[in-house]
């Protein structure tokens, strides 16, 4: 709820010490080709280039680099050279010092853990011990490659296969493979470990192993990892380990290497932009740029202008639309996810719902509400019901862009929908898998007032405070992703959407449209279905239609207004996508889309909320020295200096400050303890510091032996592209 005196003066923008959404007060999504993208810039008619590109002349550019995917040999399961797996692996090794020497944006690396993983810094001895592997000599592979992949020319390692084949060798992007491992729906995002490396080693291997036995002991063991089916931080850890040196083993398909993404933005003292904020696996095309970036004129405000190297062909739907990646990029922004993946690190970042606390198991209150399995109607929890895990959210509403209220209807309904049409759509059973798996009931336990005083501006924010009851344990940093209480829509679209996939009109997803021969559902460029959905929603404003599940929660005056608010919206703009986001669609073509923010003072992220993922920096493990049973860590790190519209970092050494007030950035220690056959006997974080080092103290938590301790810093989070120092320990008798 907003003071209505205080609106007029909020849309002035600067004069308000409160500025909701981000900084540009509009963005652009243009398509272009790499040459075109370099004329652009050349002319400072673009901002930033989603896709490859090579330096144009002419610009001023920045680059960032993040992970794009792997290059990967897949052998042929009919070659008889290679039905052994010894020669296999060779093949592979004397494959990898060829695409080391290509001058490309390939890396050779012979794991699938790699420096842009989190959990690098726990695989870090396997990684060592995979490139030390001896390559014996064998039988020279006739190799399949894939159009488009110039890693590597012909020579003595492998030569061009004719009618048969021994192996194909290609890149697989990270969206590729992935594509049928995860999923998101409306404002959801899964799994909480899409950005793991165990889970790309399992995504990018596991299929392709042949052994009955390997594949019956991979899925069990992967299993197990998701759901959480472990005593300790350590077996966790060991079980990633030998999951990802179990789908590898056989080298039936296997990384010999990985590839990079260098994308550009225009770095020009008065055109460009600076805060660029990205994630290290998605780059540029992900939410974070856009909640960071800013135009160098016009700090607070600006036109934003991006484009990307292929034009939006997905329908747009929040159930299982916007799935290509234009379409991604624009729902990233459109769109408001619970939580965003955290862009330099693992974890979740609280976007719209912040996670307060994370325990288990309990018993679940009379008052929890389950749904029931086929039509996701919520009913109270059996009396006595036990959940692993309960996860508080506060969940912050706003206003939709019809400019009603949300409300614990809206962020209900999707657990509804979720049991009701998993079955029904194989993309929204996928979506909805993890969920429908781990979600055991829900509870709304209050809903808080927050009352935000900038002296003569009040705002007033509402606030549920949610319990989601799982099935299962995860990882404290994993499960606030798996359920969060949210959508990105409001109900009464969600329903309007069921009305048209119901009635025949549409399909969800793209396949299912295909299978039933129906389009597949767009709510803006689908001009004859923006039509046909006019008068469903009359028919239902008229008769102030309510969900069977939703009723209790929503009266019969709240159902009229809301209908009658989404009719106005079509009216108004010429479709029905009606979103909680930061910007809302105000015109589109075929090569063209117009976001505009939308500075609504109940939208609860005010410019600056993300800056802290802008720039991200490294921290490095200059020296150890033991004193006892602590290991002593010298740092160096990266500092940020900035001048004017222009910064510099440096890499110096540090003296650290204990983490308070005088402490500016949070410096942590990884260590993990290998011992006696590669088996992780401990691990943890380390922040204490004293003397101006971080102190690792491993007193009383390791029996007496020879150890190796891996050692890899984060600062302000940043795991990333993390260097691991190991060290060699031994505990004395």
């Amino acid at each position: 709820m907003i003071a209505p005196v205080l609106f007029a003066s909020a849309e002035a923008g600067h004069e308000i010490p409160y500025y909701p959404s981000f900084y540009p007060q509009e963005i652009a999504f243009g398509v272009a080709d790499p040459a075109t993208a370099a004329r652009l810039f050349a002319k400072n008619a673009i901002h930033a280039y989603i896709g490859p590109l090579t330096a144009p002349k002419g610009a001023e550019l920045a680059w960032v680099e993040s992970f794009r995917g792997f290059v990967v040999l897949t052998f042929n399961p009919a070659s008889r050279a290679f039905a052994d797996a010894r020669e296999r692996c060779a093949a592979a090794a004397r494959l990898a010092p060829a695409l080391a020497t290509a001058k490309t944006e390939y890396v050779a690396y012979p794991y699938p853990v790699t420096p842009w993983h989190e959990d690098y810094a726990h695989h870090a001895d396997l990684v060592e011990a995979a490139k030390t592997r001896t390559a014996t000599a064998g039988p020279i592979p006739r190799l399949r490659v894939r159009r488009g992949f110039a890693g590597v020319a012909a020579g003595p390692a492998w030569r061009p296969a004719d009618a048969e084949w021994d192996a194909t060798l290609e890149e697989v992007s990270l969206g590729e493979l992935l594509r049928d491992e995860t999923a998101w729906l409306n404002g959801w995002t899964s799994p909480p470990w899409l950005k793991e490396g165990w889970f790309h080693a399992h995504a990018l291997s596991a299929r392709a192993v042949t052994d009955p036995s390997s594949r019956i002991a991979i899925e069990e063991m992967f299993a197990r990892r998701v759901r959480g089916d472990y005593a300790s931080a350590v077996d966790r850890l060991n079980l990633e380990r030998r999951l990802v040196s179990l789908v590898t083993r056989g080298c039936e398909r296997v990384p010999i290497g990985y590839a990079v993404r260098r994308e550009a933005v225009n770095d020009s003292y008065s055109e460009g932009v600076e805060n660029v904020g990205y994630d290290t696996q998605t780059g540029l095309g992900s939410g974070i740029f856009f909640r960071t970036v800013k135009l160098k004129d016009f700090p607070w405000n600006g036109w934003l202008r991006v484009s990307t190297a292929t034009r939006p062909a997905a329908a747009w739907n929040p159930i299982a639309g916007f799935s290509d990646e234009a379409g991604t990029l624009i729902w990233s922004v459109l769109g408001d996810a619970a939580v965003l993946p955290e862009p330099s690190g693992v974890g979740w970042l609280p976007n719209r719902v912040r996670a307060v606390e994370v325990s288990g198991p309990v018993e679940m209150p009379p008052d929890a509400l389950a749904p029931e399995l086929s039509t996701g109607i919520l009913r109270p929890a059996a009396a006595g019901s036990v959940a692993q895990q309960r996860v508080t959210y506060r969940v912050a509403l706003s206003k939709f862009h019809d400019q009603t209220k949300m409300s614990v209807a809206d962020v209900i309904y999707p657990y509804v929908f979720a049991r009701r049409w998993g079955a029904r759509d194989r993309q929204v059973d996928r979506a909805t898998a993890l969920l429908r798996e781990w979600l055991a009931a829900v509870r709304v336990v209050k809903v808080e007032t927050e009352i935000r005083d900038f002296g003569d501006l009040q705002v007033f924010l509402e606030t549920p405070v949610v319990e989601v009851y799982l099935r299962h344990a995860a990882e404290p940093a994993e499960a606030p992703a798996i359920a969060p209480p949210w959508s990105a829509v409001p109900w009464q679209l969600v329903v309007l959407m069921e009305e048209a996939v119901t009635r025949g009109l549409a399909a969800f997803s793209e396949d299912e449209a295909r299978r039933r021969g129906v389009p597949w559902l767009d709510l803006a460029r689908d001009r004859k279905l923006v039509d046909a959905l006019g008068p469903i929603a009359e028919s239902l404003e008229r008769r102030a239609y309510v969900p069977e599940t939703l009723k209790g929660l929503v009266t019969v005056e709240q159902a009229r207004q809301r209908w009658a608010a989404l009719r106005r919206f079509r009216q108004q703009n010429g479709h029905w996508l009606v979103t909680s986001g930061p910007y809302r669609l105000q015109k589109w073509s075929g090569d063209s889309t117009v976001l505009t923010v939308f500075r609504d003072l109940s939208y609860p992220n005010v410019v600056g909320s993300f800056d802290g993922s802008a720039l991200p920096r490294r921290a490095w493990v200059a020296a150890v020295d033991r004193r006892g049973d602590r290991l002593e860590l010298q740092v160096d790190a990266q500092t940020l200096t900035k001048f004017e519209r222009s910064y510099k970092i440096v890499r110096e050494p540090v003296r650290l400050e204990p983490t308070g007030e005088k402490a500016r950035d949070t410096v942590v220690a990884r260590w993990t303890v290998i011992g006696a056959g590669d088996e992780v006997a401990a691990t943890g974080w380390a922040h204490d510091v004293e003397g101006g080092r971080l102190i690792v103290d491993l007193k009383g938590k390791l029996p007496p032996g020879a150890y190796r301790v891996l050692l890899a810093l984060a600062l302000n989070g940043n795991s990333t592209n993390a260097e691991v120092k190991v060290i060699s320990y031994r505990v004395a008798e």
